[in-house]
């Protein structure tokens, strides 16, 4: 997902990029400092995300997504803004969410959970991939996507736990996310990717978060941040 920032304070510029980078699936273009800026970085890098303040010299954000719109591919836009008068008009534009500054984490992911969804309801429709081969040794293993449990993100490498035990892959967990595409994975944390038809609980934890608890696994639990239940819940209920 590439991904621009057009923000004027420096601090606020460093912190959001700073926030964007620990997102696995992040591209950063080059940021803008000013509307004009904004115009044209937008037309030379091709965003499908902008994160953008609607207090900037030059050219103000709400006149800058005017402008954006005639694009041939309109970007999706996420207001920053220290200001909630803004609200109701930065909606009015369809903006797909509106952030107030200082920006909280939390809520950050959440807005790029919605843009990962709402580009993925937008790109046409991928054919659900039959086998998926993991590395043990020198060997590759052949492992079918519905006998995968659950992948976990281990410091700096992905571990997919399978009925055939567990492997480490080189993909990142975005990358294994895409391929699993079209079957019953979500992610369910940041680190956790997992096969909802071995779900089998779920029970409530604590500040909005849940535990998943895995079936014909020994119990295993796995945790669901506060920004995934929603798309979780709706997934195991649909």
């Amino acid at each position: 997902m590439k991904v621009m920032i057009a923000e004027d304070e420096p601090l606020s510029r460093e912190e959001l990029e700073y926030l964007l980078r620990q997102a696995e699936d992040v591209e950063l273009c080059p940021s803008a400092r000013n509307g004009k800026e904004l115009l044209r970085l937008q037309k030379e890098h091709q965003p499908q995300l902008i994160f953008l303040d609607i207090e900037m010299p030059e050219l103000n954000g709400v006149e800058a997504v005017r402008q954006l719109a005639e694009a041939s591919a309109p970007p999706l836009i996420i207001f920053t803004t220290a200001y909630e008068q803004y609200a109701v008009e930065a909606f009015g534009l369809r903006a797909l969410d509106y952030l107030l500054k200082p920006v909280d984490e939390e809520r950050l992911f959440e807005s790029l959970q919605r843009a990962r969804q709402r580009l993925q309801e937008s790109a046409p429709p991928k054919t659900p991939i039959s086998n998926i081969l993991l590395e043990e040794g020198d060997k590759l293993i052949v492992v079918k996507p519905e006998r995968i449990y659950y992948a976990e993100k281990e410091e700096r490498r992905v571990v997919i736990y399978c009925d055939r035990g567990r492997f480490e892959t080189r993909l990142t967990m975005q990358e294994l996310q895409d391929k699993l595409s079209g079957h019953p994975f979500v992610r369910c944390h940041r680190s956790f990717l997992v096969n909802l038809d071995y779900v089998d609980e779920i029970e409530p934890w604590q500040n909005g978060t849940y535990n998943i608890i895995l079936k014909g696994i020994g119990g295993t639990k796995l945790p669901v941040s506060r920004s995934a239940a929603k798309n979780v819940l709706q997934r195991l209920n649909g």
